[in-house]
């Protein structure tokens, strides 16, 4: 019996031992503007919702591998949901070129009264390893005190120099430095900001 017990324990810490290991990734975003006094910016913005594909909107890494074809990357994940982190990139981004602290993710709750409300849909979010990180996204600009919306599309291909999936990573954190740079200019000739 104990011989059982001892070729059990081993053979249940050699699965373990065998297990690969798991990189975790996280999209890169700028710290919040550093403005005092009369250099910041009084626009607040509430950003979302934020939509984004279901096929990438999963832990794991998806890669296009072809025409018709992506591989889910089990051994590697973002280390918080995809649609979240890329809410906060593009929040982040958006105050950066916006000089102002105060843009707010949609269910925050934080901002019941804003200026501008912005909206993302990304349509697009390929990761092809060693080649580009690819973007889509739809998004509006819409004022608190209505009127039509101004409404634009931008299409982002960052090119990636070095093979994996860190690279790839930091790729798909510029498209979305990129996307918010666009969605900045539209508030800008919307009258608002610097």
């Amino acid at each position: 019996m104990i011989r059982f017990i001892v070729l059990a324990i081993l053979a249940v810490l050699s699965g373990c031992a065998g297990s690969p290991k798991i990189n975790f990734y996280t999209l890169d975003a700028p710290p919040y503007p550093e403005v005092h006094g009369t250099d910041a910016s009084r626009l607040s913005i509430l950003l979302g919702p934020v939509t984004l594909m279901e096929i990438v909107d999963r832990p794991q890494l998806v890669i296009r591998t072809g025409g018709n074809r992506v591989e889910v990357i089990d051994t590697s994940r973002w280390a918080q949901p995809l649609k979240g982190e890329t809410a906060r990139v593009l929040a982040a981004n958006l105050a950066r070129e916006m000089g102002t602290l105060q843009v707010y993710l949609h269910g925050q709750g934080m901002a019941s009264d804003h200026d501008i409300r912005v909206t993302v849909d990304i349509l697009r979010f390929e990761s092809l390893p060693g080649v580009a990180a690819s973007l889509e996204a739809l998004w509006s600009v819409r004022r608190k005190d209505g009127g039509a919306p101004l409404a634009g599309r931008s299409v982002v291909r960052e090119a990636v120099q070095i093979d994996g999936y860190e690279p790839l990573v930091a790729a798909h954190s510029r498209a979305l430095a990129r996307v918010s740079r666009d969605i900045a200019a539209a508030i800008r000739a919307a009258g608002f900001g610097k």
